[in-house]
């Protein structure tokens, strides 16, 4: 982040980044990171950088994944078809052992192994362990699909007081050992508010709201819960978009600080959110900050 600039530039950074690395300090942040916005390798390893930074400060960081893209992958080499229902995938026995495995597996300890090499010291959960993430059915049509009833956060308490960063795959489970395939922004959510975190950060592949999506400088930098409602029945929100905001208004109505939207493709935009006073992408309050 600080290549090319003079030791007085440096220093004036870090000096401007203070007032955040107090305020955040000893704080937790939930961060959400997956789907298109890890698929690029460079971009992936720089991520896990910054949150190592994060975590050096003194900041709590909860990393919760999913892996869309890496789950069609998998599926497509082993010749199953993928279908979706308003937009989430049907996940019958088979693909949720797919799922399961991708998620839990590969993706998970790939970002592990990220953090550890970076210096970061973490552990790899699925929503299974410690029945972290309790799950019913959302719907008979989508198969194991699960809708969060319950999350049981010791595991994570546990790891934030040794001084890990977990690192949580969206896989949930329920009282007769059925598996399922959970949305990870909605993990991230339900995860948050019971931790208390001060943050929630989704880091997705669009640079927040924009009150035009084909216009990026119409971004929307602040909104307040009752605005980000009035934006979806206006149509603002739309499209992928609403259940990333719904989600944020979840966090908050389950007394998260805030909840941020922001582009993970942009170089250090998770440092630039929370050690700058520009920020990025789009954060939903309960009253405006």
């Amino acid at each position: 982040m600080l290549n090319g600039i003079s030791n007085a530039d440096r220093a004036e950074i870090l000096t401007q980044a203070l007032p955040y690395i107090r305020q955040y300090n000893g704080k937790t942040v939930v961060v959400k990171y997956g789907g298109n916005a890890m698929i690029n390798e460079g971009l992936k390893q720089q991520v896990m950088e910054d949150i190592v930074l994060l975590q050096l400060i003194g900041i709590r960081i909860v990393l919760i994944h999913g892996g869309g893209p890496e789950i069609s992958e998998m599926m497509d080499k082993l010749g199953k078809k993928t279908e979706f229902v308003d937009g989430l995938r049907v996940t019958d026995r088979e693909t949720v052992d797919i799922v399961q495995m991708v998620l839990a597996g590969k993706v998970n300890k790939t970002l592990v192994k990220l953090l550890e090499n970076r210096g970061g010291r973490a552990v790899g959960l699925s929503g299974i362990d410690g029945r972290l993430i309790e799950a019913i059915k959302k719907d008979e049509r989508l198969g194991y699909v699960g809708e969060i009833n319950k999350v049981n956060i010791g595991v994570i308490n546990d790891l934030l007081e040794r001084g890990y960063i977990p690192v949580v795959s969206s896989v949930g489970c329920d009282s007769d050992g059925n598996s399922y395939n959970i949305n990870a922004d909605s993990a991230a959510a339900h995860i948050a508010g019971a931790l208390g975190a001060e943050c929630l950060i989704l880091m997705t592949d669009i640079a927040g709201i924009l009150r035009d999506r084909n216009d990026i400088s119409t971004l929307i930098p602040q909104l307040t819960v009752d605005e980000a409602f009035e934006l979806r029945r206006d149509g603002i929100v739309s499209g992928g978009m609403i259940p990333k905001v719904e989600c944020c208004i979840e966090a908050v109505r389950r007394g998260v600080c805030h909840a941020i939207i922001m582009d993970g493709r942009v170089p250090h935009s998770i440092l630039a959110e929370l050690l700058t006073d520009e920020g990025a992408g789009t954060m939903i309050c309960a009253e405006h900050l």
